[in-house]
């Protein structure tokens, strides 16, 4: 229909966000606040003429300021220290920020930078960011719970990983809560800090523990049934119980158990790839049988069902697994106290009758790897320099590419050396490592790019896909989907000598890859709980992704408020 207003009397729609707050509350809430990058009209509208220096600036100067302001702070904690500051300042230019200098900033956010602040958080702490409950307040957590909450939509909860799902994710940041759930600690050094921000007392245990975190899941499930809940720092065995408890009634997400399994299978899906041959057909050493290993162990079993239909018994026999104790046989199983996850991969001690044995009785890797030859050997052991010249050597000659992931980080705890895996392989080993390391030169004058298994490569569009599609769980199906997503991308499906997965610099897109690969695998399953099809999807995914640019806002007395 055709307007009668004459042309002068047609006005735009005003599209800017309304914010009803003004001066020192708007510059002083980093959700909304520019700094300097507020125009000249928003200034006039909200009150900010005095209150900031004269010029405005584009994001992209901010971005330099702070960047030349970050170069001179030597340490990565101190850098660690102006970011957190600049995130209690301004979102927008704290995550646009990492975003221009992502290969440089994710470890100052991230491992290993992150373990240091973390372990020294009393020391360095200066403001609260999220919710905490402790267990002397349980009995008022859902009030403290709906009172942080409340006019919030919240699609994430976790704590030091909300970041990396906002930067790499599109997890708008306002959609996520960080929460910790303060049970106590056994860390007298903690216990006798007088500046410990935490609960001065011992680690809560038991019937205890699980009513406290259940208290807390179901207050989840009641309030934000469709949020992802993220699983960090759990310790081994609290996490996979946790997980294995509510995976069925909510979707829950543990990193270190699932993330680490996730990436790790892209990688090695796309290794299959380029020797030509099926995931069901490897033979699999992992050496290291803590939360780590047996969650990757557990992943790739998981991936062997779904593209072969064996059952459990036959899928866990492609497996074996090392620790501390040597090759987990019957008689190790019989002699040391096993966790629960690891008896599905104890081997019959008939298999290993003809196998040296060292002083303790126990078989040792160069021996498994003699016998058996594997394709595959995955390192999670923390046990640098394990993967040494003879098993080296010995895996090659039972295979053509032998597949070899020495995953423990940081980079001096890694099982081998990628350059001497290379050249101790004759340069057919395809590497993928838990910490970045640069790439080795071949015999033909060509570079090996290293693939890292960096769990952000995936993790964040496994989460991602489960929030925009509501989904009820995030099944084992899902995330195997996310991980065909990601190994399609394998620079190494183009050329085998290069990496196993994409760069770091090009995570933010793998992520969106993943996240459309979820949400369509919750949707054919039944798991989503959205009225729109999986046609829908990419577009779904695309246009709810938060970038970190600045909004213009327009005053309103009734506008947004904190």
């Amino acid at each position: 229909m055709t307007s009668s207003l004459p042309n002068e009397l047609i006005t735009e729609p005003d599209s800017r966000r309304k914010i009803g707050v003004k001066g020192d509350v708007l510059l002083e809430t980093p959700y909304w606040n520019k700094g300097t990058a507020f125009t000249a009209k928003e200034r006039e509208e909200f009150d900010l003429i005095g209150r900031l220096p004269y010029r405005v600036n584009t994001l992209d100067q901010q971005c330099e300021r702070a960047w030349r302001q970050l170069e001179i702070r030597e340490t990565p904690m101190r850098k660690n220290s102006f970011l957190q500051s600049l995130k209690a300042q301004n979102w927008v230019l704290y995550y646009a920020l990492i975003l221009r200098h992502l290969r440089e900033l994710i470890p100052i956010i991230y491992t290993p930078t992150e373990a240091e602040a973390i372990s020294n958080y009393s020391t360095l702490f200066r403001r609260s960011e999220g919710l905490y409950l402790s267990f002397p307040n349980a009995h008022r957590m859902e009030e403290d719970y709906l009172s942080q909450t409340r006019n919030m939509e919240i699609e994430l909860i976790s704590t030091a990983k909300a970041a990396i799902y906002t930067l790499v994710g599109g997890v708008h940041p306002a959609k996520a809560l960080p929460v910790v759930l303060d049970v106590g600690t056994d860390n007298e050094h903690l216990l006798n800090d007088p500046l410990y921000v935490g609960w001065p007392e011992r680690r809560v245990t038991g019937d205890q523990y699980d009513d406290f975190v259940d208290k807390f899941v179901q207050l989840v499930r009641r309030h934000h049934p469709h949020c992802l809940l993220h699983f960090e720092d759990f310790g081994v065995e609290n996490a996979e119980r946790l997980l294995e408890k509510y995976r069925e009634t909510h979707a829950v997400f543990n990193d270190d158990v699932q993330g680490t399994g996730a990436v790790t299978l892209a990688a090695l899906t796309a290794a299959c790839h380029v020797t030509k041959s099926k995931l069901s057909h490897q033979r699999i050493v992992v050496y290291g049988a803590g939360s780590a290993g047996l969650g990757i162990t557990h992943q790739l079993r998981e991936a062997i069902i779904q593209e072969t239909g064996l059952p459990h018994e036959e899928a866990s026999k492609r497996f074996y697994l090392i620790d501390k104790a040597g090759l987990i046989t019957e008689s190790v199983a019989r002699q040391t106290h096993l966790r629960r996850g690891l008896l599905d991969f104890v081997r019959p001690d008939t298999e290993w009758t003809d196998v040296k044995k060292d002083d303790n009785g126990a078989i040792r890797l160069l021996e498994v790897v003699k016998k058996i030859k594997p394709t595959v050997l995955i390192g999670t052991s923390t046990h640098g320099g394990a993967f040494t010249r003879d098993i080296v050597a010995a895996m090659s000659e039972g295979v053509e590419r032998p597949i070899i992931f020495p995953l423990s980080n940081p980079s001096r705890l890694a099982e081998v050396d990628p350059k001497d895996a290379n050249e101790w392989s004759d340069d057919k080993a395809l590497l993928a490592t838990g910490s970045p390391f640069p790439a080795v030169k071949m015999k033909s004058g060509k570079e090996y790019q290293i693939a890292e298994c960096n769990n952000a490569l995936i993790y964040p569009g496994l989460g991602y896909g489960s929030m925009i599609s509501k989904a009820r769980q995030m099944s084992n199906e899902m995330i195997v989907a996310g991980t065909q997503a990601l190994a399609k991308l394998s620079p190494a499906l183009r050329d085998p000598d290069l990496s196993l997965l994409p760069d770091f610099e090009d995570a933010r897109a793998a992520n969106t890859e993943v996240a459309v690969a979820v949400a369509t695998q919750a949707i054919k399953d039944g798991l989503a709980d959205v009225d729109w099809g999986v046609d829908e999807v990419r577009e779904k995914v695309e246009e709810k992704m938060w970038v970190a640019e600045y909004e213009e806002y327009g005053w309103d007395a009734d506008g947004e408020k904190l």
